[in-house]
């Protein structure tokens, strides 16, 4: 799905009227398709509710908001068992004022839904309420202040006390969101988003991600040709991140799937390589070749599934006959200068067009290094922050840096967080996560060897550069969030996530045998 920054959103609102889609017309549309996307998330959950309020702010995100309210109120849903509304204004509408807003609002009173303005002493009827977020949109500057703070307080204050039964839901994006937050300016929690495409790309930076349960997609507002000229960013599930990546040919042999060489483990996080290898086998590798230090070669060499081999006797990652397709180095390899020189060995490599990716320890080691447009980095929010000397708040209130910086480094990134931001192709891309499974040691670590497994399969068949890097980036943060998925509401051992990454990546690109 397309995604957009506020910029962006505003330039698309304006060229629609030259396709003779008016605000009114769009605000119609917005309205009525955020209230049957609402209907169907809640089909079958067995939530009812009593009344509903609606916080509407000036613009035409709060119209949205009472087309939605009038909708719902028309509709003959068993969610409602009431018909009790009442509609809290920041500031009334001007005598002679002809904004959608105005009319929505006028059909409303029409129906006799009290309307009223904030007043700063408002209380939000609860429980049992539907509380509809029309405050502010995502064009908003600056953080909330005023009226459209005091509103999303109030209605932080009631998601913040114990259930009630009632439910918060954001037209767009919740208020507050906008593009280059900062980490303290306030965000209104809610249960769900109703995200009109296009999408917004301040949904997804991490801090406001969090503050959101569920993001609920609402499309069909604008032409598919009118939002593909301003698609900045793609939104990816799994099989449309899937589609991205090559698969192997039926008469595939190991050197056509791609060759893996990492670097992984130490004395004091041996398993850290094992996880990456059978990531990698996992994500379709042909051959995983994991060099290690001598310490632990006996441990993983009976237990890796692997080719595992002391690191001190590798012939070199372009020499011989297992020369790599792609190199993974860093995950729980330490940060010893004795690490120097195979770094500097991987990167000649990437220089000559090999896909390096590098996790963990080996980011930090690279910090100065040059790229060539053939590395991926995996880094979480500390280990990015290490990277580029952006503090880790900034990061996750304004992650469209993260693109900034892979432009800077010639590199592509995947920056692990709630969502998982991949930047350095021609579009940033966002898988989104939200899945406290996958906050487990060794999970980053499996997602560096589908990273490399991926890589090193687009390199075997003469997909290089930027562009399918990225795609491998995609494709495995969606497999990763897939595999956790298709494993239910439980928590794992990152190995336990191999056989399911592995059926869902041979569903994908093996087909029906």
């Amino acid at each position: 799905m397309t995604l957009v920054g506020g910029a962006e959103s505003a330039a698309l609102d304006d060229e629609a009227a030259d396709w003779g889609l008016s605000p009114r017309t769009l605000v119609e549309a917005a309205g009525r398709a955020c209230a049957d996307a609402f209907l169907r998330a809640l089909d079958g959950r067995g939530t009812r509710f009593s009344r509903i309020a609606v916080l509407a702010g000036s613009g035409n995100n709060a119209a949205d908001a009472l087309v939605m309210l009038r909708v719902l109120l028309d509709t003959n849903s068993s969610f409602f068992t009431g018909r009790e509304a009442r509609v809290f204004l920041s500031k009334a509408c001007g005598g002679d004022e002809q904004s959608p807003r105005a009319s929505a609002l006028a059909a409303l009173k029409k129906m006799g839904t009290p309307v009223s303005v904030w007043d700063g002493a408002a209380e939000l009827p609860t429980p049992d309420t539907l509380i509809i977020d029309g405050v502010c949109g995502s064009g908003i500057r600056g953080a909330l202040r005023g009226t459209a703070l005091e509103m999303t307080n109030a209605v932080n204050a009631v998601k913040a006390r114990p259930p009630e039964n009632s439910v918060i839901v954001s037209i767009d994006v919740p208020s507050g969101a906008r593009d280059s937050m900062e980490a303290d300016d306030p965000v209104l929690r809610c249960d769900y988003c109703l995200a009109v495409e296009p999408l917004k790309f301040c949904c997804y930076t991490p801090r406001v991600r969090s503050a959101i349960g569920r993001v609920i997609p609402v499309t069909g507002i604008f032409p598919g040709e009118l939002l593909a000229k301003y698609r900045s960013g793609e939104l990816l599930d799994w099989k449309e991140a899937a589609a991205r990546v090559m698969p192997p040919p039926p008469d595939a042999h190991k050197y056509r799937r791609g060759v893996v060489e990492i670097r992984a483990g130490c004395a004091l996080s041996a398993g850290a390589g094992r996880i990456a290898a059978a990531g990698a086998a996992a994500a379709g590798a042909g051959l995983v070749r994991l060099g290690v230090d001598e310490s632990i070669y006996p441990v993983l060499a009976a237990n890796a599934g692997a080719m595992v081999y002391p690191a001190s006797q590798s012939p070199g990652f372009r020499e011989g006959r297992f020369k790599a397709d792609a190199i993974l180095l860093g995950p729980g390899w330490g940060r010893e200068d004795a690490r120097l020189p195979v770094l500097r060995e991987a990167l000649a490599a990437e220089k000559a067009g090999v896909p390096l990716v590098l996790d963990a320890d080996a980011i930090a080691l690279a910090s100065g290094a040059e790229f060539n447009g053939n590395t991926l980095l995996t880094p979480h929010t500390g280990e990015l922050a290490a990277f580029c000397g952006i503090p880790k708040e900034r990061l996750l209130s304004d992650p469209r840096i993260v693109e900034k910086i892979a432009r800077e480094k010639n590199a592509v990134i995947l920056f692990k967080s709630p969502v998982m931001i991949i930047a350095g192709g021609t579009r940033m891309i966002v898988v989104d996560g939200m899945n406290a499974a996958l906050g487990a040691g060794g999970t980053g670590d499996l997602l560096a060897g589908f990273c490399a497994a991926l890589a090193a399969r687009c390199r075997a068949g003469g997909e290089t550069g930027v562009e399918a890097l990225a795609s491998c980036a995609a494709a495995a943060a969606a497999l990763l969030v897939e595999a956790a998925r298709r494993g239910g509401p439980q928590f794992f051992d990152p190995l336990d996530l191999v056989p399911l990454a592995a059926a869902a990546a041979g569903e994908a690109w093996l087909g029906p045998l």
